[in-house]
């Protein structure tokens, strides 16, 4: 009963809410709130470039709250430490399988923590790199060689991750690449300006992909 009524809900919410996104507030100790420029920046981008129309303040929202209902997309990064309670997995589980979206930038340091709490959520899912043919490589910008590579960390090759659950992906999780920094105000990270076009072009279609899948 519990889980249809979150159905019911989410259906209404996705239906009638506007074009928003969030950043998913979570427990651990983890930095959250890192790369606080980065939603912005990509929201004025996809704004500009894809005709959406996202407000550009988008607004923290606890893991465990209802109000992840009223958003097409979460957002989430960090550094450090995650940690689901059973209710915060099950309300992320609820939220997701009724049509919502997470994509999860790793900041350098969130992977082993990310992996281990999302077995909460999907105890029998695993992580599967996305072919390059994939529609969140090929929306209005084009990436046929995948996710690009906007940081650099350990020298590895930049990966993009998903969470399929009925054939439909419903978590993207980048790694070894950091989109969320290329997001961010030039001088933060001093990224050349065609490595933050990049970010953003690659940022703008996975909001796309979100919006319309």
């Amino acid at each position: 009963m519990k889980q249809f009524l979150f159905i019911f809900f989410t259906f209404l919410s996705f239906t009638f809410c506007a074009q928003d996104v969030a950043i998913l507030k979570y427990n651990g100790g983890g930095d959250w709130y890192a790369n606080p420029t980065a939603i912005p920046n990509l929201v004025d981008f996809t704004n500009k470039n894809i005709k959406t129309n996202i407000s550009k303040n988008p607004q923290p929202v606890a893991i465990n709250s209802e109000d992840l209902f009223n958003f097409p997309i979460l957002f989430m990064t960090g550094h450090g430490n995650v940690l689901f309670s059973d209710d915060d997995a099950e309300n992320l589980r609820n939220y997701l399988i009724s049509g919502g979206f997470l994509h999860i930038s790793d900041n350098y340091g969130l992977d082993k923590f990310i992996r281990r709490e999302l077995k909460k959520v999907f105890p029998n899912l695993e992580f599967k790199e996305i072919p390059t043919n994939h529609l969140i490589y090929n929306q209005t910008f084009k990436f046929p060689n995948g996710i690009p590579k906007i940081h650099e960390h350990d020298k590895k090759a930049p990966q993009g991750f998903g969470l399929f659950y009925e054939g439909r992906l419903i978590v993207f999780y980048d790694y070894e690449t950091d989109l969320s920094d290329g997001w961010e105000d030039e001088i933060i990270h001093n990224n050349p300006k065609s490595v933050r076009e990049k970010a953003l072009k690659m940022g703008a279609n996975i909001i796309e992909y979100a919006f319309t899948n």
